[in-house]
């Protein structure tokens, strides 16, 4: 526990400063500049102190720390809602990662408890925030310091007696007099509702602020020092039932699915009596979801085995195998089924992201065979998270809402159905994409797109430095140019369209 007094007193006026800030800054949404100059100033200021006052991080500690930073300026360059949600997990688990990796030890060797524990611990503490000085058991350095110093510590203590009597005294005297009343009423008029607000969210900051500072500047040790569980006492007979008739289950389910893998759409069509779009978009969702509920069964079965034989542990592998190649199969229909949906229906944020995340999930599988059924469990966690990391700063570099726009103008172009509505009801990003689309597309759609624009993007959408992004900025600078073109364009029997909300394109 580092017990420095001037290191505590900095982190509390910091905490103080980042506070302020905090409610200057954020407060304005959508997050954008805002969010990413807040994080830098906090990460800046970790650094700095760290770096004064000697310290000592392990290395692992600084690269996983500079993971922060990189994601908080996603916000600055992206304008897609949906991106920043997925932007803003990736920094908590970045945070967790840092507050694990702060402990000795090799990162690599780091299993999915020590996540946790690390993002408990850096939760825990950011909310217990300044409560967590009463564990230090420091004095600040205005205490024993005489001269100046000494003497704004008792200007302070006298202010705070001050204000309750200046408050009771005041407010008798303005109900004594009415000349008086209204002078102090002229002279502070103020907004009690706003200022409480301003006040009740700078302290807010400031407090998860103090407490995340003495934490990751280890003035307080983490309060989960461990975290982990017995297995239950279930043996390979419990483990391999069921993981056997999962087997079966997947082993059938599969033989359905090899049929229309490699057959047609009049197979489908002969069978279900469905489509094969809507065959697809009926699966899609689903088999995503059967292959990550698989991955924690898993690794929940290869836990309760950890202190079983060679035996079991050679039955629970072959198993396991057997499951992990079947759920390669179940993903490459899923993987079918939605270019199918893809090419019926067009790209949507949903269907997207669930890519996205399927392939994730296909890494970490691939991951998993390669470290825990070859007996190395320890580099498992490391590895999926940096594998999710990687895909969100992939989808960070790939733009998705400029890509699900120029997928579905090149669809449009090609005679398919174009959802205008949803097209222009995209973020920021997608509007250069759009923009340039316009004389391919048709009439209709142009008057959509075109009125939808103009609605969203006028010059005062970007007068807000807080909510400032590099693609929210694009928009309003591209929209702006084009604003006649976009006013010659408009059609008013199709201005009803364009005031309700987009349409709701299937998932």
């Amino acid at each position: 526990m580092n017990g420095k007094p001037e290191l505590i007193f900095e982190v509390l006026v910091t905490s103080i400063l980042l506070g302020l800030l905090g409610d200057a800054f954020l407060r304005a949404a959508p997050w954008g500049l805002n969010l990413t100059l807040w994080i830098l100033l906090l990460v800046m200021s970790a650094a700095s102190m760290a770096a004064r006052h000697g310290v000592e991080w392990p290395r692992a500690a600084i690269f996983v720390m500079l993971l922060v930073p990189i994601l908080a300026i996603a916000f600055a360059w992206r304008d897609s809602p949906a991106l920043k949600a997925l932007d803003l997990l990736a920094m908590t688990v970045a945070v967790a990662a840092w507050s694990t990796s702060l402990e000795p030890g090799r990162a690599l060797s780091r299993g999915v408890l020590d996540y946790l524990r690390g993002l408990l611990n850096s939760g825990t503490a950011s909310l217990a925030g300044a409560a967590l000085l009463s564990r230090a058991n420091v004095q600040l350095p205005l205490s024993s310091q005489p001269g100046a110093l000494k003497h704004i510590r008792s200007i302070g203590l006298g202010l705070i007696i001050a204000f309750p009597l200046i408050f009771v005294f005041g407010g008798l005297l303005m109900a004594a007099d009415a000349v008086f009343d209204q002078m102090v009423t002229t002279t502070f008029d103020v907004d009690l509702a706003n200022l409480v607000s301003h006040a009740a969210l700078a302290a807010f900051f400031a407090w998860i602020v103090c407490g995340f500072l003495l934490f990751v500047l280890r003035i307080n040790k983490p309060t989960v020092d461990r975290l982990s569980a017995e297995p239950p006492g279930l043996g390979i007979i419990e483990v391999a039932v069921p993981l056997a008739l999962i087997d079966l289950l997947f082993l059938l389910f599969v033989a359905v699915q090899v049929r229309y893998l490699f057959g047609d759409a009049s197979l489908v069509e002969g069978t279900v009596g469905l489509t094969y779009s809507e065959y697809a978009r009926r699966g899609f969702f689903e088999l995503v979801t059967v292959a990550a509920l698989a991955l924690p069964l898993l690794l929940a079965s290869d836990w309760v085995l950890a202190r079983a034989g060679r035996r079991s542990i050679r039955t629970y592998r072959i198993l396991a195998a057997v499951l992990l190649l079947l759920l390669f199969v179940i993903m490459a229909s899923a993987v079918k089924r939605m270019l199918l949906y893809q090419s019926a229906y067009g790209l949507t944020e949903d269907r997207l992201f669930a890519t996205a995340f399927m392939t994730w999930l296909g890494v970490v599988l691939v991951w998993f065979a390669v470290t825990v059924l070859r007996g190395r469990p320890r580099p498992f966690a490391s590895g999926a998270l940096a594998a999710g990391l990687a895909v969100v700063l992939s989808l960070n570099i790939l733009n998705p809402d400029a890509l699900i726009a120029r997928v579905n103008v090149a669809r449009a172009v090609a005679g398919a159905d174009f959802d205008a509505a949803y097209a222009a009801s995209l973020s920021g990003d997608a509007v250069p994409v759009l923009v340039s689309a316009l004389p391919t597309l048709g009439r209709d759609e142009r008057c959509v797109v075109a009125a939808r624009m103009l609605e969203r993007w006028p010059p005062s959408a970007n007068t807000d430095w807080r909510t400032w992004s590099l693609g929210r900025s694009r928009a309003v600078r591209i929209v702006n140019e084009e604003r006649d073109q976009l006013e010659a364009i408009q059609c008013e029997k199709l201005m009803v369209l364009v005031k309700g909300t987009a349409t709701d394109p299937p998932p």
